[in-house]
């Protein structure tokens, strides 16, 4: 069975917060672009390490492959995972 796009858009990824994360998520990835950290094509993607794509900060961002990225641990709400070491 192929995906439908249009409702999956309709029903997730066109509300508005789903908008506002991507847009988040987009401004870090240009700005990563315009500093040199990244560049297009290098298959790396930018990890807010808190998992929320709002925050921002120079602490909660760093840069990793895409495997890595999109491959961590989710809980029951599909949300990432934080894995705290022990110090």
């Amino acid at each position: 069975m192929a995906r439908n796009y249009k409702k999956e858009y309709k029903n997730y990824h066109g509300k508005d917060d789903q908008k506002k994360r991507r847009a988040s998520r987009n401004k870090v990835r240009r700005a990563a672009l315009r500093k040199g950290k990244v560049t297009k094509g290098d298959k790396k993607d930018i990890d807010h390490k808190d998992g929320n794509p709002k925050n921002n900060k120079r602490s909660n961002l760093r840069v990793v492959s895409r495997s890595k990225n999109r491959s961590f641990p989710r809980t029951k709400n599909a949300r990432k995972r934080v894995i705290r070491r022990k110090t």
